[in-house]
């Protein structure tokens, strides 16, 4: 799948997305500003209507499901201090905390990941179904990853 200068192959079972969000306002703007890109993937069928981190799509998560959110920022933000780790990040399972979660459910865990690639910003926010399969889920999350391709 490839779309806003993103690409990445979604493996068979999987389901994905990368929209930009129509109504011009994001997760974290307010009215007038630019949307931007949102890229979803998960190992279970995303619902139609979700929010731009996971909201309606993490409350029907298994404990073997995952959730790969990447959201771009604007590009103001792309030499900030927040987004100053370079490439697409390699999550490990240590990273993974049930308070990490943008609204924590039980059982399941998140991390978030803020970085930059040619000049624009990217937070990474992974939801795991299950903290306790965090060492088996955490390698699916990195294959996607691996093959996650941004253009700058």
């Amino acid at each position: 799948m490839r779309s806003e200068g993103i690409e990445v192959d979604v493996p068979q079972g999987w389901d994905g997305e990368i929209y930009r969000r129509s109504s011009g306002i994001t997760a974290l703007s307010g009215p007038g500003d630019q949307s931007r890109p949102v890229m979803h993937m998960a190992n279970f069928p995303l619902p139609s209507e979700r929010g731009d981190f996971g909201s309606g799509a993490v409350e029907l998560m298994r404990s073997d499901n995952l959730l790969v959110v990447l959201f771009e920022y604007g590009p103001e933000s792309a030499g900030s201090p927040l987004f100053s780790a370079r490439g697409v990040p390699t999550v490990s399972a240590g990273d993974f905390h049930p308070n990490a979660m943008q609204r924590p459910l039980p059982g399941q865990s998140g991390a978030q990941y803020f970085f930059s690639v040619g000049g624009r910003a990217f937070c990474l926010y992974v939801a795991l179904g299950s903290h306790l399969f965090r060492h088996e889920l955490v390698p699916k999350v990195n294959e996607i990853l691996g093959v996650l391709r941004i253009d700058g």
